[in-house]
């Protein structure tokens, strides 16, 4: 597995989650009770809006530090062992989650 493409893509996919956060930003903003300027059915469905994005944006983060994770996991030299087992983490299980810190058997 080449390290430097490891990296650039693990790179790239966090540059997009952080860009995905910058757009949903407004979504996730406090919404306003005006009663005078929203109906309570709008601002229903605005706070179900807000809460659906304000739990992507959780996952992003998640998903933002896992790749962090897997980062400083190359600059150690650790990227593709098992954080927990140190057994090699199959090349098919990376290639589908680059992220991956546990193996098949340790992340059940």
């Amino acid at each position: 597995m080449d390290e430097t493409t490891v990296r650039a893509g693990l790179l790239k996919l966090k540059a997009e989650l952080v860009s995905l956060s910058q757009i949903s930003e407004e979504a996730r903003a406090t919404v306003t009770l005006d009663q005078q300027s929203v109906g309570r059915l709008s601002r229903m469905d605005a706070l179900q809006g807000q809460a659906m994005a304000q739990a992507a944006e959780r996952q992003r983060r998640t998903h933002i530090q896992r790749i962090e994770g897997a980062l400083q996991r190359l600059e150690n030299g650790e990227y593709g062992c098992c954080v927990e087992c140190g057994e090699v983490i199959a090349e098919n299980r990376l290639n589908a989650d680059p992220a991956a810190a546990f193996c098949i058997n340790c992340a059940r």
